[in-house]
């Protein structure tokens, strides 16, 4: 049955054995570090907090959606880190009025955009809606906190 973008929350969450609606599930997801230096703050991260390279997300990058720099991913087997170059012109290419590698941003992820999206219209909160711009897959919106540091909530769409 087809539904329209405004019905799909509602519809597939109704589906626990109570008939309660079950709730969109957030996760922190990674925390974003900007540099001038990516191989230095990577260096730093190894060696100084025994961080592992993430495995396989550097071939999930989509360099040419607006964001060529560099990046290295590394995690402490729990919360992943992605260690970015920082780019003051992400704003100008991509037309959007957040730019998330400019200082760094923490990430969370969801499993489901669209009603994540309608909480932060409820409470009056803008966001710049990137799409799948930087990695494969990531549906992924930004918006600031009270305090002005950036927020990122993606859903991974395969």
């Amino acid at each position: 049955m087809l539904k329209k973008h405004g019905e799909r929350e509602h519809a597939e969450r109704a589906n626990d054995t109570t008939g309660a609606e079950t709730p969109m599930k957030i996760k922190l997801h990674h925390v974003n570090l900007c540099s001038t230096n990516v191989p230095a703050l990577d260096a730093f991260y190894r060696d100084v907090l025994d961080m592992k390279t993430e495995p396989g997300l550097e071939q999930s990058r989509t360099p040419g959606g607006g964001y060529p720099g560099k990046v290295s991913f590394v995690t402490d087997g729990t919360t992943q880190f992605h260690l970015s170059e920082k780019d003051l012109g992400i704003n100008f290419r991509t037309g959007q009025a957040i730019n998330p590698v400019e200082r760094g941003h923490i990430a969370f992820r969801t499993d489901d955009i669209d009603a994540f999206k309608r909480r932060l219209k409820e409470k009056g909160i803008p966001y710049s809606d990137f799409g799948t711009w930087a990695m494969k897959g990531w549906d992924q919106i930004f918006f600031y906190d009270p305090d002005g540091n950036i927020v990122e909530v993606h859903q991974v769409r395969e």
